[in-house]
């Protein structure tokens, strides 16, 4: 069984590549895509926006930023 910790880094980046492949997203999409509440993604978001890998250039909508990476 995974841990939690895993679990959320595996949504972590599902999340992610969701906004990279669909350029700009809402939250909104990504409670129904995900199904899970708004708390949550907004958790998932905060930690992304951290790490400079999404932006919210108007609030509510997310894109992926620039930033190089290399997802395994």
């Amino acid at each position: 069984m995974k841990t939690s910790t895993d679990r959320m880094l595996t949504r972590i980046k599902s999340i992610y590549l969701y906004i990279k492949q669909r350029g700009t997203v809402t939250t909104n999409e990504l409670v129904e895509e995900f199904g899970i509440t708004q708390r949550t993604i907004q958790r998932d978001l905060n930690v992304l926006e951290y790490n400079n890998l999404v932006e919210s250039p108007t609030r509510g909508k997310w894109s992926a930023t620039k930033k190089k990476t290399q997802v395994s």
